[in-house]
C-alpha cells in the first residue's frame, strides 16, 4: 500500500508528537509520585553564651559585692562610735561570709528554682548544693544567654547586701552571737520567699508587680525588718542623753562613694545584658541619687540652717534607693522627679518621723531604706514609661500596693518570730556595762587605738 509522502511526514510527526507526550507524562506522573515532602522548617538554633552579657554581669557582680564589703561596712562604721567601729564592719563582713555559704546551699534554690506545686511562693530544693548546674548551664538560654553560676553569684551579692543592710537599725546593740543566728534564719525564712515572689515565678511578679532591681525585695524588706529589730531590742544605753555622734565621717563619705558607684552594677546590671536598657538604668540611677542629695541638703539647709555631709550623703543613698525599683521602667526625667520626692521625704522619716515616734533606729535603716524603698516603689508604678521598657505598660500603682503590703506583713511578722527564737537561744543584747564598755572590746576583744 503506498501512502503519500505527506502523509507518511504528518503520520510520523503525529506519532513522535504522541511518544514525546507519553514520556512526559509518564516523566511528570512519576515525578508526582516519587516528589518529596516539603521540607520541614529549621531548627531553632541552639542557645550560646553571650560573651558580651557575661562580661557585663561579672563586672556588675563585682560591683554589687564591693557595695556590702567595703562600702556599707565603712558608710557604717563611720556613723556609729569609735568604741563599736570594728564590731560594725564585723557585722558587715561576717554577713558576707555566713550569706555566700547559706546561699550556696540552700538559699539558690529555694528563690531560684521551680517549687512545683507551691511555686507561687516557694522555689524548690532541685538546686540544693547547686547540684545540676554546669559550666554550659545557661540562664534565660535565648534571651541572656549568661552561665547559671553568673547568675547565681548576680543574686548572691543581694542577698547579701539585704541583711547587712539591717544592721544599721540596730548598730551598737546586738550581741555577735545573736546576729550570726538571726541573719542565717532571716536569709532562709525572709529573703529567699520574697526574691521568689517577685524574681522567681512567684505569685507578685505574676501579678505586675514591677521590681527591676530591688526596691521590694531588698529595701523595703530590709527596712521593715531593721525597724521591727530597732523596737524589739529597744534603745540603746544613753540614748536621747549621751552624745552619739558619728565618730569619723570621712569613712563614711568613703563607704557612700563605693555604694554609689557600686549602685550601677545593682541596677543597670538587673538587666542581665549589656543593652540600651542597661544604660538608661545606668543614667537614671545617676539623676536620682544627685537629685535626691541636693534635696536633702537643701531641706536640711532650711529647717538645720546648714547643710551637713552626713545629709548629703544620706540623701545620694535615699536616692540610690528609691530608684532602685524604677531604674529600668522609667526615663530620666521620671528618675528626676524620684530622687526629689525621695530625698526630702527621706529627711523627714529619718530626722522628724523617728523622733516624733521615739525609736531608737541607730543609722537609719528604716527611714533611709523602708521609706526609700516604698516611695521608689510607688512612684514605679506612677512613672514608668512604655518607650523605656514595654512592660512599664502595665504598671499602676494599686498593683505596687499589693506588692508592698505582702512584703511589710510577711517581713514583719517573720523577723518578729525569729528574733524570739534568738533571744530565748543566746539572748538578744550584751548587758548593760558590756554596751557602754563598747561592742569592739566586748564582743571581739580588739579596740581601735
Amino acid at each position: 500500500m503506498n501512502i503519500p509522502s505527506t502523509l507518511k511526514t504528518t503520520g510520523r510527526a503525529a506519532a513522535l508528537g504522541a511518544l514525546a507526550l507519553a514520556v512526559f507524562g509518564t516523566v511528570a506522573a512519576f515525578a508526582q509520585e516519587a516528589a518529596p515532602a516539603a521540607p520541614a522548617a529549621p531548627a531553632a538554633p541552639t542557645p550560646v553564651l553571650d560573651t558580651g552579657n557575661t562580661a557585663w554581669m561579672l563586672t556588675s557582680t563585682a560591683l554589687v559585692l564591693m557595695m556590702t564589703i567595703p562600702g556599707l561596712a565603712l558608710f557604717y562604721g563611720g556613723m556609729v562610735r569609735k568604741k563599736n567601729v570594728l564590731a560594725t564592719i564585723m557585722q558587715s563582713f561576717a554577713i558576707t561570709c555566713l550569706v555566700t555559704v547559706l546561699w550556696f546551699m540552700f538559699g539558690y534554690s529555694l528563690a531560684f528554682s521551680d517549687g512545683g506545686g507551691m511555686n507561687a511562693y516557694l522555689g524548690g530544693f532541685s538546686k540544693f548544693f547547686h547540684q545540676g548546674i554546669t559550666t554550659s548551664t545557661l540562664w534565660l538560654p535565648g534571651v541572656a544567654n549568661i552561665p547559671e553560676f553568673v547568675f547565681s553569684m548576680f543574686q548572691l551579692t543581694f542577698a547579701i547586701i539585704t541583711p547587712a543592710l539591717i544592721a544599721g537599725a540596730f548598730a551598737e546593740r546586738m550581741k555577735f552571737s545573736a546576729l550570726l543566728i538571726f541573719m542565717g534564719l532571716w536569709l532562709v525564712v525572709v529573703y529567699a520567699p520574697i526574691a521568689h515572689w517577685v524574681w522567681g515565678g512567684g505569685f507578685l511578679g505574676s501579678a505586675g508587680v514591677l521590681d527591676f532591681a530591688g526596691g521590694t525585695v531588698v529595701h523595703i524588706n530590709a527596712g521593715v525588718a531593721g525597724l521591727v529589730c530597732a523596737l524589739v531590742l529597744g534603745k540603746r544605753e544613753g540614748y536621747g542623753t549621751t552624745n552619739m555622734a558619728p565618730h569619723n565621717l570621712v569613712y563614711s563619705v568613703i563607704g557612700a562613694s563605693l555604694l554609689w558607684v557600686g549602685w550601677f552594677g545593682f541596677n543597670a546590671g538587673s538587666e542581665l545584658a549589656a543593652d540600651g536598657l542597661a544604660g538608661a538604668a545606668m543614667m537614671n540611677t545617676q539623676v536620682a541619687t544627685a537629685a535626691a542629695a541636693l534635696a536633702w541638703m537643701f531641706a536640711e539647709w532650711i529647717v538645720a540652717k546648714k547643710p551637713s555631709v552626713l545629709g548629703i550623703i544620706s540623701g545620694a543613698v535615699a536616692g540610690l534607693v528609691a530608684v532602685t525599683p524604677a531604674s529600668g521602667f522609667v526615663n530620666p526625667t521620671g528618675a528626676f522627679i524620684v530622687g526629689i520626692i525621695a530625698g526630702v521625704v527621706c529627711y523627714l522619716s529619718a530626722v522628724k518621723l523617728k523622733h516624733a515616734f521615739g525609736y531608737d533606729d541607730s543609722l537609719d535603716a528604716f527611714g533611709v531604706h523602708g521609706v526609700g524603698g516604698i516611695v521608689g516603689a510607688l512612684l514605679t508604678g506612677a512613672l514608668a514609661d512604655p518607650a523605656i521598657n514595654s512592660l512599664g505598660k502595665g504598671a499602676s500603682v494599686g498593683t505596687q500596693i499589693y506588692g508592698i503590703v505582702f512584703t511589710i506583713l510577711w517581713t514583719a511578722i517573720a523577723t518578729f518570730v525569729i528574733l524570739f527564737i534568738v533571744k530565748a537561744l543566746v539572748g538578744l543584747r550584751p548587758s548593760s556595762q558590756e554596751e557602754v564598755e563598747g561592742l569592739d572590746v566586748t564582743q571581739h576583744g580588739e579596740v581601735v587605738p
